[in-house]
């Protein structure tokens, strides 16, 4: 147990170049103290100690900002940075060295039972902001993009931006963790750009086909 508590810290320190010393970490990290609680609400609630692990996933949320289900399974080296308003569902499945960013929804959608939220596979990283609904997988490897609103599966390698996301790179090689939410393809403004162009051309046409008619009235009145 001591292991794992000295991993979680650990991981503060790979991801985040703001962390300065343990102490810092272990007093003032939400994202921190939200992965603990739930490890101790995750073993009251597989021992069906419902109640006592919904008092604590509640009480962490109070002072966090993050609610995490205790049903919910977590693996190695999660990492939720700032944390403030994410959401994680009963039966979500986070893999290991996975990083979400503030905002973050791991959610269902609907009233369904059984397996209801998402599955998301080793080393994803999940930026500010974006929302994975439903019982769909998210492949080792991926990057879901800020904002974006996921509702499909996301193969291995992936990277989803959009809403309702799509996957505008799958190269079949590791991605690196560094993800730039300033510099990703958007494919709703290439839709919209899109758009414009067949506009212009459309005007074009018209302007021709207006200036062909002035034409052939001028001959008529000849």
């Amino acid at each position: 147990m001591f292991k794992k508590l000295k991993e979680d810290v650990e991981v503060v320190f790979e991801q985040d170049p703001a962390a300065r010393s343990y102490l810092e970490v272990i007093l003032t990290y939400s994202g921190l103290h939200a992965i603990w609680s739930h490890r101790l609400a995750h073993v009251l609630f597989t021992r069906k100690l419902f109640f006592l692990a919904r008092v604590i996933s509640q009480v962490s949320r109070f002072f966090t900002g993050i609610e995490i289900h205790p049903g919910a399974k977590i693996g190695r080296k999660f990492f939720i940075d700032h944390g403030m308003g994410v959401v994680i569902g009963e039966t979500c499945e986070i893999g290991d060295n996975v990083t979400i960013y503030q905002g973050v929804t791991l959610g269902g959608t609907g009233k369904e039972k059984g397996k209801r939220h998402p599955t998301i596979m080793d080393n994803v990283l999940i930026a500010t902001g974006a929302k994975v609904l439903g019982s769909i997988t998210i492949g080792e490897n991926s990057k879901i993009g800020g904002g974006s609103v996921v509702l499909k599966e996301v193969p291995p390698n992936s990277t989803v931006v959009g809403i309702p996301g799509k996957v505008v790179i799958q190269d079949g090689k590791r991605i690196n963790n560094n993800l730039n939410h300033c510099d990703l393809p958007d494919p709703v403004a290439d839709r919209l750009r899109e758009m414009q162009d067949e506009l212009i051309q459309v005007k074009q046409q018209l302007e021709q086909l207006k200036r062909e008619r002035i034409k052939d009235d001028g001959h008529s009145n000849l």
